[in-house]
């Protein structure tokens, strides 16, 4: 129970930082969840967080996983509830303010300024999670960083499913690391 509430502790701060979704701030939940805690390693963090993108809904299903990796089926109610609580409650307070509002021009400067920093956000995210990754090749990093590379082309410049690339990436990762 005292990791679930550690746990709920470092996520609900996070959720009110989580403009633009929650992968903004997985570099966060990162730090909180494996360099902070321990509570499982790079490649257990990455598989889940491949998991909960290859699973249909919110990228914020992520959480729960975590929540059982720490502490069972309660754990993934309470990092759920954590993540999604705060933000929901920002949510509905800002609904109602902008409503009031509406049309300010102090406003409108607000919700341009969230742009960059969603963005920034999820770039730091990215960035993280892929150093990640490729550590998690072990002696062939190169391999890692390679795919990587090729996964981000392929989305970038095309129009298949990032999906086909998760499968791939599955299947290189069998064959390569065994």
């Amino acid at each position: 129970m005292k990791d679930l509430m550690a746990l709920m502790a470092g996520l609900a701060p996070l959720s009110l930082m989580a403009v633009g979704g929650g992968s903004t701030v997985l570099a966060d939940m990162h730090r909180l969840i494996v360099e902070q805690h321990g509570w499982m390693d790079d490649a257990a963090f990455a598989r889940r967080y491949a998991l909960a993108q290859a699973a249909p809904g919110p990228n914020i299903l992520v959480v729960g996983l975590f929540g059982w990796h720490v502490a069972g089926p309660i754990g993934v109610l309470g990092a759920t509830l954590a993540m999604c609580g705060p933000a929901f409650l920002l949510a509905l307070g800002f609904a109602a303010t902008r409503r009031r509002f509406e049309g300010a021009h102090w406003l409108r400067l607000i919700e341009r300024g969230l742009v960059p920093m969603a963005i920034g956000l999820a770039a730091a995210s990215a960035l993280h999670l892929g150093g990640a990754a490729v550590a998690a090749w072990g002696p062939r990093p190169l391999w890692g960083a390679a795919i990587m590379a090729a996964t981000t082309a392929v989305v970038f410049f095309t129009k298949r499913s990032p999906l086909w690339m998760l499968a791939g990436g599955a299947v290189l990762g069998v064959l390569l690391i065994g």
